[in-house]
């Protein structure tokens, strides 16, 4: 994976806060989960003859 669609340390601060940790590979899954949505984001916005992705599309 090349490019990374989360915040890492807010990631981390969140697990922090319900006494978790965050593996790599999770830090990696979360990422692509977040751009598969955009993904479908974009399709949906493109499909309704939108550049703009708006809450309804994700």
């Amino acid at each position: 994976m090349g490019e990374s669609y989360i915040v890492k340390s807010k990631v981390r601060e969140f697990a922090k806060e319900k006494e978790m940790n965050v593996s790599g590979e999770a830090d990696e899954a979360l990422s692509e989960a977040v751009e598969n949505l955009l993904e479908k984001a974009v399709e949906r916005a493109e499909a309704n003859g939108r550049k703009t992705i708006k809450a309804r599309d994700i």
